[in-house]
């Protein structure tokens, strides 16, 4: 039985992964930043008693990143695969228009939470004899620009390079890094602003058909993503959901297939 620790994981696809690793069979740690899980969130763990803990856990702080890892082995032992999913966006807007107080929240989390994460898995499972690090990309990770988005393209563009190169340090130790990819998915980040709002993009009829197009669901993405991080033994693996093939068929039998997933 492997124990997960998954950051960002009260919704979205971190949540669809700890359903998914739990229906394999596994114990997980989810974590985010309210002190207890929302009621929603609990509904949708009801079948899973027992499985799961949840640990507040703020991963712009490294105290908190360090307590996740120590209250999560004090509850299930050695940690086998440990993901930094937690992630920020920003306004839809040019960089030069963003306010200072998203620069540092996107920065913060989506970089210097990830390598807090990375280090802190990374010695301790070095300590314990093995494990798995894996880091979530995201829009820019494949240095593609899409303009009035460049700040988080640019932080998931630093974690892919950040995890190849802790998969060449990690090289000759029983610990791995690797990489996730799941494309364009129906969550929060891309309906809501980071206030909660709706998000501009959903009136834009150029994205709209795009993503219906090439968008999934996570719980989707997630049901791919799980057997084969269980699987994996090797070291900077990447594990792609949207690959060029798969979208060059989503593209080619658009007017065949309506999708509308907004």
């Amino acid at each position: 039985m492997k124990n997960i620790v998954i950051t960002g994981s009260t919704r979205g696809i971190g949540l669809c992964m700890a359903k998914e690793f739990m229906r394999a069979g596994c114990h997980v740690t989810i974590s985010g930043r309210h002190t207890a899980l929302s009621e929603a969130a609990e509904r949708e763990l009801a079948d899973f008693s027992g499985q799961y803990i949840y640990i507040s856990c703020n991963v712009r702080r490294a105290s908190e990143v360090k307590n996740l890892w120590d209250a999560s082995a004090a509850k299930w032992g050695k940690i086998d695969h440990w993901i930094n999913n937690a992630g920020q966006n920003c306004p839809h807007a040019y960089a030069y228009e963003t306010p200072p107080e998203y620069v540092d929240g996107v920065i913060d989390t989506n970089i210097k939470g990830m390598v807090y994460g990375s280090q802190t898995a990374a010695r301790n499972m070095l300590t314990q004899g093995r494990g798995q690090i894996w880091n979530m990309e995201g829009l820019g990770s494949d240095g593609m620009i899409q303009v009035k988005t460049i700040l988080y393209g640019a932080t998931k563009r630093s974690l892919s390079y950040f995890t190849r190169g802790l998969a060449k340090e990690l090289s000759g130790t029983p610990v791995t890094a690797g990489r996730l990819s799941p494309g364009m998915m129906l969550t929060d980040f891309i309906t809501k602003t980071p206030e909660g709002e709706s998000s501009p993009v959903l009136t834009d009829d150029r994205f709209r058909r795009l993503f219906n197009t090439l968008a999934d669901r996570p719980e989707t993405v997630a049901a791919y993503f799980v057997p084969r991080m269980l699987a994996n033994k090797k070291n900077d693996a990447h594990i792609v959901w949207l690959t060029n093939v798969k979208a060059a068929w989503r593209f080619m039998t658009a007017p065949f297939h309506r999708r509308e997933l907004i």
